[in-house]
Order: structure tokens, then sequence, then C-alpha cells
């Protein structure tokens, strides 16, 4: 059975103890996320995950068949044009290039790019043009399990709602495992299985929350009920420092 699984994980930049006893289980066919404040070291453990950085102390273990990574920015080669860079993937796993540009094309218009837009370089693309082409080229090459460095968080409401919904119904039919992070507890009760909250200096888990309704029948009302309840507890108020002082 594919599975992530990390124990025991410490982490130092210098002598800065980034993070501390990371322990979690993400298995096939779940969305787990990482919510905190900023800089607790979410992107670090994100980045030890999906084999970006060394492991130092403990380990992480993938067996997950492939996997790929959706950054924070677009983070697209400015040689290349829209398709092109979506192809790149497929083509560095020995793909055909007609079979390459042709399935590009396909996920692109499905992720709501037009086809005046394929031979534009990125410099011609707006931010959430950008933010679409990086999610077709990570979900192109039809990943086991997906990285995803807080996506959304430059987005406006309509373009966050529509890859979301893209990403859930995939989710629905069991054809991804996701690992993400963010610091939008609303975006990780729509979203998630499960829900590591991470606390700052050193980074160390301190609660989980787990949600068992199915992520496409989770629609506006019950995140907001959700995120009401989750702000009333105490570790959350705590570590997201929501007090007022």
């Amino acid at each position: 059975m594919e599975k992530l699984e990390v124990k025991g994980l410490n982490h130092h930049f210098g002598f800065t103890e980034i993070l501390r006893d990371i322990n979690f289980t993400l298995e096939k066919g779940e969305v787990l996320s990482i919510v905190g404040p900023s800089g607790g070291g979410k992107t670090t453990l994100l980045h030890l995950c999906a084999d970006l950085l060394d492991v130092e102390e403990g380990s992480v273990k993938n067996s997950f068949a492939s996997h790929t990574f959706a950054f924070q920015e677009g983070r697209l080669l400015p040689w290349k044009n829209v398709i092109d860079n979506i192809a790149l993937g497929l083509l560095a796993n020995g793909e055909k290039k007609a079979a390459a540009i042709q399935k590009s094309q396909e996920i692109a218009l499905q992720f709501g790019l037009e086809e005046e837009d394929f031979e534009k370089f990125p410099k011609d693309l707006s931010g959430g043009m950008k933010q679409r082409v990086s999610f077709a080229r990570a979900l192109v090459v039809k990943p086991s399990l997906l990285f995803i460095d807080e996506p959304f968080s430059a987005l406006d409401i309509g373009l966050k709602k529509e890859l979301q919904a893209i990403l859930i119904e995939m989710i629905s039919k069991k054809e991804i495992s996701i690992l993400f992070i963010t610091h939008d507890l609303m975006e990780a009760i729509r979203l998630s299985d499960e829900i590591l909250l991470l606390k700052a200096d050193p980074g160390h888990i301190v609660k989980k929350f787990q949600y068992d309704l199915p992520q496409n029948e989770r629609d506006d009302k019950y995140v907001y009920s959700e995120s009401a309840k989750i702000l009333q507890d105490v570790e959350i108020i705590d570590t997201f420092e929501l007090e007022l002082k």
C-alpha cells in the first residue's frame, strides 16, 4: 500500500532548531494538511517530505509510485510557452513530444486556459494564469502524491474555488493523495481528511483534527460552521495568537 510515513523528524538550520519530533502518516487516497502561523516550519517540513531537503534526524519514507510539487509561486521557465511549460514533466518521463503536447493542451483547457493562451510566455500571463499553468504542469503527469505549498494564497476567491473544485473532483475519485501546507483554516477544512496543527519555535505538532464528510459534500455552510468551531479551540487560539492582548 502506498503511503508517506514520517517518524521522529527533527531539523536544524545551523544552530536554530526548526522542527522537533514530527510524526504522521499519509495513506493512499487521503488529504492531509499542515496549518500554522508563518515562520513555523511548515515549508521546511513539506520540502523534507518531498525530498527537496535532506533529512538529518528521523525518517521520511515515501512509497507512492510518483509525486509532484505545486509551489506557492508558478516557477515557470520564462523561455518556454504555456504548453511547453506544462509538458516538461511528461517529456522528462520519456513521453513522445506529440503525445506530451496533446495531453498538455487538454489539461490546459481543463484548467480554464484558452487556445489563444497556448503560445504565451510567462511574462504575458497574469498571476492567476501562471498558477493555472503550474497546477496543470503538476497534474498532467498523473502523480500518486501531490505536494502543495500554499498555492491559493495570492488568488482571488473565484479562481481559488475553481482550482479547489478540480482537486476535490480528483479526491472524490480517489485519483490522488495530497499533502499541503496553509495558514488558511477554511481552506484546510474544505480539502482535508486530517489537519495537523504546527506550533512554532521549534515547529512541533500540538493537535490533530479529522473530518469524515467527503470533500465534495462540504458546502460553504459546513466549512463556515467547522471554522467557527475550530477557532474556539484552545490550541488554535494559542498557536495563532488569536487572543486579544
